[in-house]
């Protein structure tokens, strides 16, 4: 299978419904005023979306890794649950009061976010490497072997099956009524989320294993054959008799160079992801191009999926540095150190940054200046990243601790 013949390319590690049932605007020719304009995102509003979920991988559809709602400025343990053989690789994600995570174990468990008690685990014999993804009382989430699940919330009870080529290693995300998830057989499928009916597939000549990254009604793809795929998703049944589901449009692609694992975030006109060729890019989707790229002075491949906030760019680097990008000109305003190299993907929370390193720390940073304001030695490297969800922070590391940071 074309998932196993490249898997020596990228060393695997994982990555709410957009409203409105609208029909996308083609991207070429469109006219769109700001399109040339390359302004800095402003900070999210506090409370712009529910502070009490966190339900896909990196917090909400556009994948811009902010959390809605400021964490308290003492974080402590509320609690800690370890598993034995549970390597965590798969972020969390949280929903009315639930944390759900999948482990190389086997199992996905669902935790009860007030005190890690478990309420259910799903088994599966090659475990997950993917996050789950969560909507109106359904847990999606796809393992090493291939099988893509919809899940009862309340119980874990399989609603629905559906089978991909090759391992699923990254999470789903939505659109309209559709759920959209990549697999490593090169192939991102759009599903009915209450069926599991198929309603189309985008292939490319590689892998794919990132998280699809859903704005303005359009899907991106950072994929292993060095490209960004920029996918428009229309809505509307084609026949009267069928229920409104979403179809493709037009795609079009972007030449990156490198394969890459990491989920592009997005924020208004721009896409923001970094490659294993050490170069992380900023790309103008609606005019396809390149706004511009950052390199790093130690080439070192970027595994972490980026977050965007108050005109900055922040990801980590397997160059062991946490950097901080102008998302205006791509300067580097700030890096931060540490012991390992960094596969954890940064969550920005107000004024703050979070992000764990392989050194088995999770560090918080002054989003403007990258200085330290606190620190927590866990032990085990952080490869799962950051959930942040009702004023509480979870993550989990490959010792299989989850650990919930809040105010007590």
């Amino acid at each position: 299978m074309r998932g196993n013949v490249m898997k020596h390319l990228l060393w695997v590690s994982p990555r709410t419904a957009v409203r409105g049932l609208v029909v996308v605007m083609a991207l070429c020719g469109a006219a769109i005023a700001h399109a040339d304009d390359p302004s800095p995102p402003a900070p999210l509003p506090q409370g712009a979306r529910g502070g009490d979920a966190w339900p896909v991988f990196r917090g909400d559809p556009q994948c811009d890794g902010v959390a809605p709602q400021n964490l308290p400025e003492k974080l402590e343990v509320l609690w800690k649950r370890s598993f034995k053989d549970a390597a965590f690789e798969a972020t969390a994600v949280i929903d009315a009061g639930v944390v759900y995570i999948g482990g190389l174990d086997g199992h996905l468990r669902a935790l009860t976010l007030a005190t890690g008690e478990e309420k259910w685990k799903f088994d599966r014999e090659l475990g997950f490497k993917a996050p789950a993804a969560v909507r109106n009382g359904l847990v999606y989430i796809g393992d090493a072997d291939g099988h893509f699940f919809c899940l009862d919330a309340a119980t874990g009870a399989k609603r629905w099956q559906v089978t991909t080529e090759a391992e699923i290693n990254a999470g789903a995300n939505f659109v309209g009524r559709s759920v959209l998830v990549g697999s490593q057989d090169g192939s991102l499928y759009a599903l009915d989320g209450q069926t599991g009916k198929q309603e189309w597939k985008y292939s490319i000549d590689n892998m794919i294993q990132c998280t699809p990254t859903v704005n303005d009604n359009h899907a991106f793809i950072a994929g292993c054959d060095g490209k960004l795929h920029i996918i428009p998703i229309e809505f509307g049944p084609p026949n009267a008799a069928r229920s409104p589901g979403s179809r493709i449009g037009k795609p079009i692609t972007v030449d990156i160079q490198d394969p890459t694992g990491a989920t592009p975030a997005a924020h208004g006109s721009f896409v923001y992801f970094g490659t294993q060729g050490s170069r992380f890019f900023a790309i103008d989707w609606r005019q396809a191009k390149i706004a511009w790229t950052f390199e790093p002075q130690r080439k070192q491949p970027f595994q972490s999926s980026a977050a965007v906030a108050g005109g900055l760019v922040v990801v980590g680097g397997r160059d062991r540095l946490v950097h901080a990008i102008d998302a205006k000109t791509g300067q580097d305003r700030w890096s931060f150190p540490t012991r390992g190299r960094i596969d954890c993907s940064p969550v920005i929370s107000g004024s703050r940054v979070f992000i764990g390193s392989a050194d088995g720390r999770l560090y918080g940073l002054d989003l403007q200046t990258g200085h330290k304001i606190w620190e927590y030695e866990a032990g085990g490297a952080f490869t799962s990243s950051p959930a942040v969800a009702d004023g509480r922070l979870l993550i989990a590391n490959d010792d299989g601790d989850v650990f919930c940071f809040g105010s007590k």
